[in-house]
């Protein structure tokens, strides 16, 4: 397990290597810059702003400069939010996204595992259509247009909920936007559920269990959870990564302080290093969430220990 853990951290360095990279040049290639307005500074103010965040020197040397502070975990000051660095935004952004994000899949795995595997007990039947019509919903319907019609309903309606901002520790100001952000990973996650779980329930080893009497649900967590759980697995990796850096819509609706917003802005006032530090953010999230899905492959299915 120890090789196979160092082989995968091997091609994750030159993978975040490339995303930063990548990530620097796109944005500096980009026509204009952080400190472009319509009102035309005097050239000794320009030159000053430039020489205070290395603007003025090689792109070459911008590069090598950025990669030896991205070494040490440093994104840089931001050129927009004055006296601020990326590091300090990011550390203000990313507890509200990770609330909202890890509160939302947890909705999602509960909900959506649990009607996958109640459809795949009776494919065909009521409790197989009824599920994943509304999967199918969940899938079809943008969250744009489901976040204002929970603020409708349970904010404006019901006034049961707050329709926005952020408080932290309250459970009412995350409940709504966990629950727009959770219904297209709920619809996404029994659908994979349905498919594995009813791939399962044909195994030989199965048909073994039913036929000595064994409880459908016994059958179900005991015998076919296990190999359901792995295409899953792979499922949970990019999204977890998607839902802690935020949802850009959600944030925008719900009027979130998180970093999706922050990233949008950025990326309009050509705020190289808000833009770089965030991407190269999402880049190591998937990284090690893909590393976790790896290493929970190894668990679920013995075979891949014994090729690791």
């Amino acid at each position: 397990m120890g090789a196979f853990l160092l082989r995968r951290l091997a091609t994750a360095i030159p993978t975040l290597l490339l995303i930063a990279t990548l990530a620097f040049m796109l944005l500096h290639l980009t026509p204009g810059g952080p400190f472009d307005s319509d009102k035309v500074l005097v050239p000794q103010i320009q030159h000053a702003i430039e020489a205070r965040y290395h603007l003025d020197e090689p792109l070459w040397r911008q590069y090598l400069r950025y990669l030896g502070e991205l070494a040490h975990g440093d994104f840089g000051p931001s050129f927009q939010y004055r006296n601020t660095s990326v590091n300090e935004l990011i550390a203000q952004g990313l507890p509200v996204d990770a609330a909202i994000g890890g509160v939302a899949m947890l909705i999602a795995i509960l909900c959506g595992g649990g009607a996958g595997l109640v459809a795949a007990t009776r494919p065909g039947g009521w409790r197989d259509r009824l599920p994943m019509g509304m999967a199918m919903l969940g899938i079809s319907i943008p969250v744009f247009v489901t976040a204002p019609l929970l603020i409708l309903v349970f904010a404006m309606r019901l006034h049961w909920l707050p329709s926005g901002d952020w408080v932290a520790g309250s459970w009412r100001h995350l409940l709504l936007p966990a629950l727009a952000l959770a219904l297209p990973h709920t619809a996404y996650i029994a659908r994979i559920v349905r498919a594995a779980a009813i791939e399962a329930l044909a195994q030989p080893y199965i048909r073994t269990a039913i036929a000595k009497g064994l409880p459908t649900h016994v059958i179900v967590l005991r015998h076919a959870l296990r190999p359901t759980l792995v295409p899953l697995v792979s499922f949970l990796g990019p999204a977890l990564a998607g839902v802690l850096t935020g949802s850009i819509v959600v944030e925008q609706v719900f009027g979130l302080p998180g970093i999706g917003r922050l990233f949008v802005t950025g990326a309009l006032n050509r705020d190289y290093t808000v833009v770089t530090g965030i991407t190269v953010l999402y880049g190591a999230l998937i990284i090690g969430f893909n590393l976790l899905v790896d290493l929970c492959y190894a668990w679920l299915d013995p075979r891949v220990r014994a090729r690791a």
